[in-house]
């Protein structure tokens, strides 16, 4: 059995080095912003929400933060600079807590059909090695998983995720480039309940140049599953780059439009100084940030753990 949901010492390592080069951009900024400053004012506030913003934060979460630290310094006469990291940390670790409320559960414990998850997101934003490590970590778990390559629209989405499935060593169900999507999930949901698996991962195209095509497409999709499991989707991932920035915000944006995203996975978090746009579309969305991609290794997708993830940005 895997431990995917189970912080470990060796996790959290892993974590504090993906999140290295986030730490060091956001403590030297920090650094700058009270350099000569013995206490907290409205010049370092001004500094503050700068030091947030140029860390992708997002203007409207950083906006939030700094109305809480001022109304955390009129009740406190005096409050020095050296308290700053500890408020910050608070502040952000709350603003998780409020936004991401429930805890993430990873027992599926065997229902009578299969659980699904249909994978969403832009091309290039690692939604393909999401769903490989998704479906080795899962497998670790001792769960039977099938992937189902709905993602017909680039012959090089299926080969690629052939190439997961057969590296992590999970059944595959495909069609040709330009089959049907639907007929592609219709496939792999009734093979996936024949066979009694705990798990499906259902890949779809990730193209945003036509809103209208790709919800319709979506909506084709989930409601031919449902013919086969009438639940299905369990679960809507959208996957975002978090080295885009304001970017990955957009696609939150235009993909919540056409579809129920239920969960988000942050991917290459471990090469950027961006890491503060978890903080910024956790609380924008509201939808839970699941799962976060720190490395590029086949174990290096953790399942997000909110208390771990400030401890570590906050660690010397």
């Amino acid at each position: 059995m895997g431990t995917f949901g189970i912080f470990s010492k060796e996790k959290k390592d892993t974590l504090d080095k993906g999140l290295a080069k986030t730490k060091e951009s956001v403590f030297k900024k920090l650094s700058r912003a009270v350099i000569g400053k013995s206490k907290v004012d409205d010049e370092v506030l001004d500094n503050l929400e700068e030091v947030l913003i140029t860390s992708d934060v997002g203007v409207d979460t950083t906006l939030k933060i700094i109305g809480r630290i001022e109304s955390r310094v009129s009740n406190d006469k005096y409050m020095g600079t050296s308290e700053l990291n500890a408020i910050l940390k608070d502040e952000i670790a709350a603003l998780l807590e409020e936004n991401n409320s429930a805890d993430i559960d990873l027992s599926f414990e065997k229902q009578d059909e299969p659980y699904v998850i249909m994978v969403v997101g832009v091309n290039g934003v690692g939604k393909t090695t999401t769903i490989g490590k998704l479906a080795y970590q899962f497998k670790n778990l001792g769960k039977k998983v099938y992937l189902g390559a709905a993602d017909t629209f680039r012959a090089a989405a299926v080969d690629q995720l052939s190439i997961w499935a057969d590296r992590v060593g999970v059944p595959i169900v495909k069609q040709g480039m330009g089959a049907d999507p639907a007929s592609v999930a219709f496939d792999t949901l009734s093979s996936a309940k024949a066979n009694n698996a705990d798990i499906v991962i259902i890949d779809t195209a990730g193209r945003l140049h036509n809103k209208v095509n790709l919800m319709n497409e979506l909506g084709k999709i989930k409601k031919v599953m449902q013919k086969v499991i009438p639940s299905a989707p369990h679960e809507i991932l959208l996957v975002l780059d978090g080295s885009t920035g304001q970017n990955a915000f957009e696609q939150a944006k235009q993909f919540t439009r056409v579809t129920d995203v239920t969960a988000l996975a942050l991917t290459k978090l471990d090469g950027t100084a961006k890491g503060g746009v978890v903080i910024g579309i956790s609380d924008q969305f509201k939808i839970p940030v699941k799962y976060i991609g720190i490395g590029e290794g086949i174990e290096h997708l953790q399942v997000f753990n909110k208390k771990e993830f400030v401890d570590s940005l906050f660690s010397s």
